[in-house]
């Protein structure tokens, strides 16, 4: 069985293990300092396809948080990792922001309307009706249908708002058919991260605050799970799971060097 000792790379969820609503939580800028300080390849992951990596280290490093942004891996990141892997120098119809656009260019991809190799649907707050219209009638003329996420809802100040799943569950029953999702639970979305930062199943962690997302796709990939409770997850979230993470911590506190 491997031990903490073993793990010579770390992925990370941010929202419920790094921060909280733009404030760092406990511990989270000594985490990263000691992996920097080390030179531990590390990944910090999040299934919010909406922003690019530079904006995400921006956001972090106003939160008082120093990761760059060659060390954040985003869902739109994995989705365009995917689709290039399917079909290099495809063409995509995209329902997103930047993050994923931004993406799909960087990854040779056309973004077009006309006969596109994929329909991509990821984060968004400008919601089209044109645009899915297009998008149910393009799926239904044979593209393929991707989603950046499966997450339904987001947060925001007032409450929650519609997310990438609501908005695929619109196409889906329009079309009868169901989006290929790369983003967490998908352990694609570990597996295309490791191979960023040339790392193993065999000695990489995974560290969230979801049962549901972080900790079982960090099982199916074959990684060390360490679960915090500083986000979703509590003693009886965990309890409703047939299975369990190597460890649970209350925080990334507690995976702080202090000697």
């Amino acid at each position: 069985m491997r031990e903490r000792g073993d793990i010579e790379c770390w992925l990370t969820d941010m929202d419920g293990v790094l921060v909280h609503e733009n404030t760092p939580l406990p511990g989270a800028a000594d985490l990263i300092k000691q992996w920097r300080d080390r030179d531990i390849p590390f990944l910090v992951l999040t299934n919010n396809s909406i922003f690019t990596p530079r904006d995400l280290a921006a956001r972090l490093r106003a939160s008082g948080l120093d990761v760059p942004e060659k060390s954040i891996w985003t869902s739109a990141l994995a989705t365009a990792d995917f689709c290039a892997s399917q079909i290099p120098g495809g063409s995509a119809f995209v329902i997103g922001e930047a993050g994923i656009t931004n993406a799909l260019h960087e990854v040779g991809f056309i973004m077009t309307d006309t006969e596109p190799d994929y329909v991509v649907v990821g984060e968004t707050r400008n919601y089209s009706f044109e645009a899915i219209t297009r998008a149910i009638r393009l799926i239904n003329a044979g593209s393929r249908f991707i989603a950046t996420n499966p997450d339904a809802t987001g947060p925001s100040a007032d409450g929650v708002l519609p997310a990438t799943g609501a908005v695929s569950a619109l196409i889906t029953k329009a079309t009868g058919k169901e989006p290929y999702v790369v983003g967490k639970p998908n352990p694609m979305m570990f597996r295309s991260a490791m191979n960023r930062i040339g790392a193993h199943s065999e000695n990489t962690g995974m560290i969230g605050d979801r049962m549901d997302t972080d900790i079982v796709a960090g099982i199916e990939a074959g990684l060390h799970t360490v679960l915090v409770l500083t986000g979703i997850s509590d003693a009886a979230e965990i309890e409703r799971y047939p299975f369990r993470p190597d460890e649970i911590l209350t925080g990334v506190h507690e995976l702080v060097d202090r000697s």
